[in-house]
């Protein structure tokens, strides 16, 4: 037999699927008198569940429109689920501004679970570690996430107060396309209509926005994920680096990824006979092998913007392809010194 807990909740789901219950229906799905479920509706509304006594011949019990209410049961795989996902979102910045929200939401879940599975749950968090720790990340205010993905859904143009890296200060108007987020921080990428230009905004950076009146057309095959990264590889940085690298797009994309350089095709550069007589007669078998298998392949020129450039010399060395540097000159003394240096400790003997 049903515990009275139990018809209590089962009476709040029956009229959560709305309209109107007679008590003699509800008496009859809940297997009791007609008395008792008048006592269960005492209940409902003990716990602030505002329901209503509808008079007449067709009258009965029903919720205030718009109420929803619904307990809270969670299997075990449901509830590690979710306090996972709001902890995970924490540590990757896949929080707002108000990031206590996700730490009240734990809270409240944690305190109606069985003390069985809290003790199981919490052993797994404790055994969990993560790479990044809250706080590394710049979030945005929620009441800004959520106009912008409104805007975003139903095609409506925004007004956004956004301040730049250098702490200059515009109000914008942008047709957004999509959010993104990349790397703990959130961007929403658009139009502007002012100039008809690409722009990816970052969502921390925006102190208000505000839907516009009107409406306007998204282009089809739109990735706005690919936009954003595509614009942060073509931010403006302190150093632009050029290179052209023998290999597939595949295998440069694994060290060099969307958001660090922009790829297109490029020729490789021309060897001379006397070069390319020396270098056979160094190779071996082997090396002549790869060489050739080189040649076959097509050359990429890769664009990148950096704000430093002592990390591109391990990754141009763990790309293991043939590259030429063209510009700038301070690379190309880097990487020369890198290698020196991988010479000089794979000599030293133990």
């Amino acid at each position: 037999m049903a515990r009275p807990t139990g018809r209590v909740l089962t009476l709040l789901e029956l009229l959560q699927s709305g309209g109107t219950r007679t008590a003699v229906e509800l008496a009859e799905r809940l297997d009791v008198d007609v008395r008792t479920v008048r006592r269960y509706v005492d209940h409902l509304i003990d716990l602030d569940v505002p329901v209503e006594s509808v008079r007449g011949r067709y009258g009965g019990y029903r919720l205030v429109s718009g109420f929803r209410m619904p307990p809270l049961m969670l299997s075990d795989d449901e509830a590690l689920a979710v306090l996972l996902g709001l902890i995970a979102g924490q540590r990757t910045g896949l929080v707002t501004a108000a990031g206590a929200a996700s730490e009240t939401a734990a809270a409240k879940i944690r305190r109606v679970l069985p003390s069985r599975l809290m003790h199981r749950l919490d052993a797994v968090l404790e055994s969990l570690a993560f790479t990044a720790s809250p706080g590394e990340f710049a979030v945005p205010d929620s009441g800004v996430l959520l106009t912008v993905a409104d805007a975003v859904g139903n095609h409506r143009p925004l007004s956004i107060r956004y301040t730049a890296r250098d702490g200059r200060r515009s109000e914008r108007t942008l047709h957004p396309y999509g959010v993104v987020a990349h790397s703990g921080r959130w961007y929403v990428t658009g139009v502007d209509p002012e100039i008809g230009e690409d722009r990816t905004f970052r969502l921390d950076s925006i102190a208000d926005a505000r839907t516009l009146p009107g409406s306007f057309e998204a282009p089809a095959g739109l990735d706005p994920a690919q936009r954003v990264l595509s614009g942060l590889a073509e931010a403006p940085y302190r150093h632009e680096v050029t290179l052209r690298i023998q290999g597939t797009v595949e295998q440069v994309r694994i060290h060099l990824p969307a958001s660090v350089a922009k790829l297109t095709e490029a020729e490789a550069e021309t060897e001379s006979e006397a070069e390319s007589e020396a270098e056979a007669e160094a190779e071996t078998e082997a090396e002549t092998e790869t060489r050739t298998k080189a040649k076959e392949e097509g050359w990429l020129r890769a664009e990148i913007r950096a704000e430093r450039l002592d990390w591109l010399p391990s990754v141009l060395a763990s790309l293991d392809l043939p590259f030429v540097i063209e510009r700038p000159d301070e690379l190309r003394g880097m990487v020369i010194a890198f290698a020196d240096r991988l010479r000089l400790r794979a000599e030293i003997a133990d």
